[in-house]
């Protein structure tokens, strides 16, 4: 049986319809941690951005693909065991620990396939993927990773429900996580209804500064002025 969910389907549905950055600018205001943690490297990519926003808890592990005749480990069984046993939807977040990770692979279509049967709606991470076409295809199943590969060399995953860090982003098991074609960053434990809130002042003072910079005759002068204005 899966362990319960932080939040409810309807806080999750919330979170998938704003995009990334807002819902960062909006972490920052609650001061929960320092404005430059929480988020992956531009090295991390979105390969599927029509999927929309990833919202899912995070399943975490460690493994190698690029040590030729390796072996143990945890093994892929016990992996799915514990996605199998995390609250839903669940995210795969894979560290690669091999001595090639610009050759690693650590998934494909029948682990995606498993995968997302199992609970899961993504795979996370700083190596490899395959089968991209066919994964695509699952149309609800995401991939963020910096790049495919065609071979699965010798895989093997190493431990299970580690921290891991993905290109600078910390991620510890059951950790909430939120990407889109932007990026990827975990979200803070922050009660989800204030968190909504600060989205929406967040999109307000966006949209209120937009509508100021394209009136007619816009200036540096006017920012200024409005800057001082809000000083005050």
């Amino acid at each position: 049986m899966s362990a319960a969910p932080r939040h409810t389907a309807e806080e999750i549905e919330a979170l998938r319809l704003i995009d990334s950055p807002t819902l960062s600018n909006a972490v920052e205001a609650f001061g929960t941690r320092p404005r430059c943690a929480g988020y992956a490297g531009r090295q991390l990519r979105c390969a599927f951005p029509e999927l929309g926003t990833l919202v899912g808890y995070a399943v975490t592990c460690t493994a190698d693909s690029t040590t030729e005749g390796r072996s143990g480990g945890r093994g892929l069984l016990q992996l799915w065991e514990a996605l199998e046993a995390a609250p839903k939807p669940a995210v795969l977040v894979i560290k690669d620990i091999g001595p090639e990770p610009f050759r690693s692979c650590h998934m494909g279509e029948v682990m995606a396939t498993t995968a997302h049967v199992l609970g899961a709606v993504g795979c996370v991470t700083d190596g490899g993927l395959r089968d991209v076409l066919e994964v695509k295809a699952l149309a609800a199943f995401h991939y963020f990773c910096p790049g495919f590969v065609v071979s699965h060399g010798n895989p093997l995953i190493v431990d299970i429900g580690v921290e891991v860090n993905i290109f600078g982003m910390a991620v510890a098991p059951g950790d909430l996580l939120h990407g889109d074609i932007n990026g990827l960053l975990t979200v803070p434990e922050i009660p989800i209804v204030d968190l909504l809130h600060q989205v929406q002042r967040v999109r307000d003072t966006e949209r209120e500064l937009i509508d100021f910079v394209r009136r007619p005759g816009f200036t540096v002068a006017h920012l200024a002025e409005r800057q001082r204005q809000f000083a005050h």
